[in-house]
């Protein structure tokens, strides 16, 4: 099953976004979760959606899905940054899963940014500096936070500019496999790299170093007929296995020769029809007609407070301009004013048409709208600066007097509606008094957690375990991952040979607090990960490997000053919730939370406490967190009577 876009995908999708340049931006709803819908007025065509689902999938579905009817509060901010914003030019940054957009209004330019990669992001940049985003991290090169100056992941490999010199390379600086090297030097990612492969006819296990040049040739001609399909001829095409879509490209895949191939006119029809199978598509609604009938009370009454406090604001940014410019001011009231009185209508319009600052003229009403200090302003030529300037003031200040009878509104609404909520469901409550356990799944046999990228990272409990995670759940296109300790558990990484650096260093975090690094209260420590081919039972001669351990030959790519912190949070997989215990970077965008580090001298494991707050059974905790004390360093909990969103 697909597990996100592909660099390939994201070029094929951009392609399709051109349509959009020149549109302009409508309403704009977000979903807690990390889905994002953008509708948008296209000329001659009328509304259409751009939706980013669950942070990875970027695409143009044929109908509009079901939106909620309450908008969050980064709904709210795009709304009133970018709404009616006209849609420039659609890019992909160089040849990453990055998506630039360019927006121009009136108060100037903006960018969004779609991230899909590292969990996947939205950002609002104006000049370059981050205005807001759908969710707030720190890498170890750049930050992705408001105010921050938005700095692109460093740059890879790019296939579609490189030369047959670079491909040589770049594919000759690798100690990998074919598939491997592929995929991560020359940068086209798992799917492509295999693709590759079987159109040369190479053992995709076939090392790197043995690879002639004249294959080296062959690979290269290949990926450049791969690109020039996506970028000139694409043809979308979706692979299915007993009716349901395995995987698919804006390409044919001859690698795919086993499953039955269907084309579809364009990528987006494919994401929509895969998230739909998948059950990712849709969205859960209220089903209480008095809860909804509030809510769309409230977003109404939301929505109209906004644009109050939002008129307030503008009426007062153009006095102070007003002010600012005084001189100026001054000087074509004036004239306007003396002129007036001399010329004819229409004299005074071709005059005022050259000045430079000057957009429009009504001679009836005595009115000029004029530029000042980058505010567009109209002004009456019969009153002074002052008097304008206080007509202005005056403006904001009416309509913010309705903006407080509307806050005082939408304060009855919301408490009407928590008195509503309170009262919902009563029995079900009372039946919730006594935890209940999330719904297991096979990997819980073994500490686990899910990357930033949704793998599954799983590892030992014991020596037993340590030997089963790796006989039967390494598999060739997984990663292995140890920590640098003695007797520290085996870590599996599923699909990891897709993972990216986060997540990697994710898992190898994992390990060392899964360590005895934990117990003795370390504040750092390090570990290493490491191919499938490289861990073995076979010791070297004279050794013996114990129950539970394993040798490992080769590279070891390590990972050093992992911070000796975990958190403990609600997510939901596949559809059930579940408590999760893993990387704090994990949890983005998820209300709920608990931050834990080792804990202090007879400070306890702390267990009870929080299953509590879970609303789950100790067991469940008391599995999932490392050995030893911990002790809460911070929680990240939704206030009281306000939903579970951001």
């Amino acid at each position: 099953m697909k597990k996100e876009m592909s660099a390939f995908d994201v070029r094929a999708i951009v392609t399709e976004l051109s349509s959009l340049e020149g549109a302009h931006m409508d309403k704009i709803h977000h979903w807690g979760a990390g889905s994002v819908l953008f509708r948008i007025n296209v000329a001659g065509e009328g509304k259409k959606e751009l939706f980013f689902e669950d942070k990875k999938w970027l695409y143009c579905p044929s109908k509009k899905p079901a939106t909620p009817t309450m908008p969050t509060t980064f709904a709210s901010y795009l709304r009133k940054y970018i709404d009616n914003a006209r849609i420039g030019k659609v890019r992909q940054i160089g040849f990453d899963r990055v998506v630039e957009m360019e927006l121009t209004k009136s108060d100037g330019d903006y960018k969004l940014v779609f991230e899909m990669f590292g969990g996947g992001n939205v950002l609002l940049l104006k000049d370059g500096i981050i205005q807001n985003c759908l969710v707030q991290k720190t890498y170890r090169d750049r930050k992705t936070r408001p105010g921050e100056q938005y700095v692109m992941p460093k740059s890879r490999f790019d296939p579609t500019q490189s030369s047959e010199e670079d491909f040589l390379a770049s594919f000759r600086s690798s100690d990998a496999d074919s598939v491997r090297t592929l995929a991560t030097a020359v940068n086209l990612g798992g799917q492509y790299a295999e693709e590759v492969c079987t159109r040369v006819g190479i053992p995709k296990s076939t090392p790197a170093k043995d690879v002639d040049d004249a294959a080296v040739a062959r690979m290269y001609g290949a990926m450049e007929d791969i690109v020039r399909h996506v970028l000139e001829d694409p043809e979308p095409t979706a692979y299915l296995k007993d009716g349901k879509i395995e995987d698919f490209a804006p390409v044919v895949m001859l690698s795919h020769s086993d499953l039955e191939a269907k084309r579809f006119n364009t990528l987006s029809e494919i994401i929509e029809t895969y998230l739909k199978e998948t059950g990712r598509a849709e969205e859960e609604a209220y089903v209480d007609p008095a809860v909804e009938k509030l809510l769309k009370r409230i977003a109404k009454q939301e929505e109209t407070l906004l644009d109050y406090r939002s008129q307030e604001e503008e009426y007062r940014r153009k006095a102070e301009a007003l002010y600012a410019d005084y001189q100026k001011a001054a000087q074509l009231l004036q004239v306007l004013d003396e002129q007036s009185r001399k010329i004819t209508w229409e004299k005074l319009k071709e005059g005022a048409a050259k000045i430079p600052y000057v957009e429009s003229v009504d001679p009836a009403k005595h009115r000029v709208r004029a530029r000042m200090c980058e505010e567009t302003i109209d002004l009456d030529w019969t009153k002074g600066v002052d008097a304008n300037a206080s007509d202005l003031y005056q403006k904001g200040k009416d309509v913010g007097e309705k903006a407080k009878r509307a806050e005082d509104a939408l304060q009855q609404s919301r408490d009407e509606l928590a008195k509503i909520q309170k009262g919902i469901d009563k029995e079900k409550a009372l039946a919730a008094e006594r935890a209940q356990p999330t719904k297991q799944f096979w990997f819980e046999r073994y500490k686990w957690f899910i990357t930033t990228g949704g793998r599954l990272v799983m590892a030992g409990r014991d020596t037993h375990s340590n030997d089963n995670i790796v006989k039967k759940h390494l598999k060739e296109g997984d990663l292995y991952a140890h920590a640098d300790v003695h007797g520290a558990p085996s870590v599996v990484i599923k699909d990891g040979a897709k993972a990216n650096a986060d997540e990697l260093r994710q898992a190898c975090l994992f390990a060392i607090t899964q360590s005895k690094a934990w117990i003795a209260a370390l504040s750092e420590g390090g570990a290493f990960w490491v191919y499938p081919d490289q861990v073995s039972k076979t010791p070297n001669p004279g050794e013996f490997v114990p129950r539970g351990a394993f040798i490992v030959r080769g590279k070891r790519n390590y990972e050093y000053h992992l911070p000796m912190e975990l958190a403990i949070g609600e997510i939901e997989y596949e559809g059930a919730r579940k408590i999760m215990c893993g990387p704090l970077e994990c949890f983005a965008g998820c209300g709920k939370y608990m931050v834990i580090r080792p804990g202090k001298p007879k400070s306890g494991r702390r267990t009870n406490e929080i299953a509590k707050r879970f609303d789950v059974p100790e067991e469940e905790v008391s599995r999932i967190v490392p050995p030893g004390d911990l002790e809460v360093v911070r929680e990240v909990w939704p206030k009281p009577d306000e939903p579970d969103e951001e």
